[in-house]
């Protein structure tokens, strides 16, 4: 596949942005790596993980891109919230993929504590920013394949 004409999102929380800043700078290499042009690379930055589908869907509707990747980290605390967050960002981003047909790749963790979130974000541990970015990547190769 050729990459160098694919246009990619990656749409990062600011929350939490000890952790998806690193994620973020994973998924950047790893679409860099792939051979996308940093021009090709769009980042863009949202207050935090609830509002990640709502910014995706506004890259889809005006950046004309291939596809998304949604990163973000939420880290359970001492209350219900945590999970209403993770159930509304996943259900968003899922629909996102099936309203648009474009990969929008779920790169937000979901984690007990602030270590398991450290952890994988880690860019030398397998940071779950670039797992994302190449999930998009593997997505548009299985249609490329599909539409041959």
């Amino acid at each position: 596949m050729e990459w160098e004409n694919k246009r990619i999102a990656v749409v990062a929380a600011k929350w939490n942005s000890f952790v998806t800043d690193d994620m973020l700078s994973g998924a950047v290499s790893a679409l860099r790596g792939k051979g996308i042009t940093e021009e090709h690379i769009i980042t863009r930055r949202c207050p935090g993980s609830y509002e990640l589908p709502l910014a995706c869907k506004m890259c889809i509707d005006n950046l004309e891109v291939d596809g998304v990747v949604a990163i973000g980290a939420v880290i359970k605390g001492g209350t219900p919230h945590f999970h209403y967050v993770c159930d509304a960002v996943n259900r968003g981003i899922t629909d996102l993929n099936i309203r648009y047909g474009i990969p929008v790749a779920f790169g937000v963790l979901t984690t007990d504590n602030v270590e398991q979130a450290m952890e994988r974000a880690n860019t030398e541990k397998g940071n779950k920013g670039a797992e994302a970015a190449l999930a998009v990547c593997d997505m548009l190769e299985l249609e490329a394949s599909i539409q041959k």
